[in-house]
């Protein structure tokens, strides 16, 4: 039956039939399925209307295929598309606000100057930019249309930020930030960190049954029977006799029938696996233990089911899932619960330090207590920049550059071992204007001021522009997909 329904998907007249069911969404969108009065508006900007129509042919020039969207629909694919359009449409309110235009003269200027429509010459080529639009599939009016958007929104964005230029101080902070040279002392918390031999067994007796249920293990029984043409129809080829009684056999189990009743019709042979669980070293050979881990994973989905691999099918018959705490006597499981200790033993200790660290409780005789503590005692270390990353990644590095001197702080290494710091030492150095880098921190600088100009922007068109969303419409739309 799946087989069959597999199959069916790589013909051509399967092909054709999803065309034609594309090809009026595609270029006609929804049409009536909406109808009358605001239900048609999916969403308004202050006093401007978006319309379903509007939403559908945002879709549309996204080139976004139908079945994406069906797929992503619980990951808020429309609700993003829609955020999309409602930014597109507030900008161009503001670039009509502002009075910004771009005249059909400076728009044909542009186009000329495209390097891709020039000739050897550096001529503009008609012939080129009409090769250019057949290539993307576009009409004139479409790119020019697209152009002069794009156009109004550079000088939207240059009307924010036009003229930015950064202070001499600005950008003497921006190389301090940057080059600050930290010298401070640390201590690698492994060398401080309860090992699996440090609990005694009492301890570990104590956690168990005071965790009984979080550390019983899934077990699963089931009978299972391996499927080959050679098994089912006496020869090892894969052909349509054998994809017929595969087919056969999916069906019996869709109407009802019992494990047993399958393997008597046809002829197959049973074994029986028991507590069987993920890390068992005890697997028959008969099925990988791929397979199993796939049986395991869903046994509580159906009691009977055929499971298909690359080349063979595994019957299977979930007899009993249960959770049972391993023997004490077991090796592995003692293993297994010190693991779970040390591991709790230090987020337990990370987590008092952090506590203590930010209630500035933490003092440097706790430093120098769990220094004494360790194994390995402190070590000095002197990060030269931020950009300096050859003990700590980037994100380290920039919160190490966030705390003031003498304070303390936890950090990791590339290697995920953990840190308890102090900051020693913190030395600065000006920049000169003559100097070579100067340019690079204005730049950066202008930068800093320009997002934070944006961000105000952004405030402010969130207090001029008033959004509201149409939900049942918004709705009606998402059930459209489904």
């Amino acid at each position: 039956m799946l087989n069959n329904i597999r199959n069916f998907s790589k013909t051509w007249f399967a092909k054709i039939l999803l065309v034609i069911i594309v090809i009026p969404f595609v270029f006609w969108g929804m049409g009536g399925v909406f109808s009358g009065g605001n239900t048609n508006n999916i969403a308004k900007i202050n006093n401007q209307s978006i319309s379903t129509q509007d939403f559908m042919n945002h879709l549309n020039s996204s080139r976004i295929i139908l079945e994406t969207i069906k797929d992503n629909l619980n990951n808020n694919i429309l609700e993003e598309m829609l955020g999309e359009l409602i930014s597109k449409k507030m900008i161009q309110l503001e670039e009509q606000d502002l009075n910004l235009i771009i005249s059909d003269k400076i728009l044909k200027k542009r186009i000329k100057e495209n390097e891709n429509f020039l000739d050897e010459n550096k001529k503009f080529s008609r012939l080129k930019y009409e090769k250019f639009l057949l290539s993307s599939n576009i009409t004139a009016v479409d790119f020019e249309t697209k152009l002069r958007n794009s156009e109004l929104k550079k000088n939207l964005f240059s009307y924010i930020v036009g003229g930015i230029k950064s202070p001499t101080f600005l950008s003497n902070n921006t190389f301090k930030e940057q080059n600050k040279k930290i010298s401070l002392e640390y201590i690698n918390l492994e060398n401080v960190y309860k090992k699996k031999d440090d609990f005694t067994m009492d301890e570990i007796l104590k956690y168990i049954d005071k965790n009984k249920e979080n550390l019983k293990e899934k077990n699963i029984s089931f009978n299972y029977s391996k499927v080959t043409p050679a098994i089912l129809i006496g020869i090892d080829e894969y052909n349509d006799l054998f994809f017929q009684k595969i087919d056969n056999i999916e069906n019996d189990i869709s109407n009802g029938f019992t494990y047993d009743e399958l393997l008597r019709k046809n002829n197959l042979k049973s074994v029986f696996q028991t507590n069987f669980k993920l890390n068992d070293k005890n697997i028959s050979e008969v099925i990988n233990k791929d397979v199993l881990k796939k049986i395991f994973n869903k046994a509580e989905e159906n009691k009977i089911e055929l499971l298909e691999e690359n080349d063979f099918y595994v019957l299977y018959e979930i007899k009993k899932v249960e959770k049972i705490l391993p023997s004490i006597e077991s090796t592995n499981f003692i293993s297994n619960v010190k693991e779970i200790m040390v591991n709790k033993s230090k987020n337990d200790f990370n987590y008092d330090l952090i506590r203590k660290i930010s209630q500035k409780s933490f003092t440097q005789k706790s430093f120098e207590d769990i220094s004494t503590s360790s194994n390995t005692g402190t070590e000095n270390i002197s990060i030269t920049s931020i950009s300096d990353t050859e003990k700590f990644t980037i994100d380290i590095i920039k919160h190490i550059y966030s705390l003031p001197k003498s304070s303390f702080g936890l950090i990791g290494d590339k290697n995920k071992n953990i840190y308890l710091i102090k900051i020693l030492n913190i030395s600065e150095s000006n920049i000169s204007k003559s100097s070579e880098n100067y340019k690079k921190y204005t730049n950066l600088t202008n930068v800093k001021i320009r997002d934070s100009m944006y961000s105000s922007y952004d405030f402010h068109l969130n207090n001029k522009y008033k959004v509201k969303i149409n939900e049942k419409t918004f709705e009606r739309v998402k059930n459209y997909f489904q």
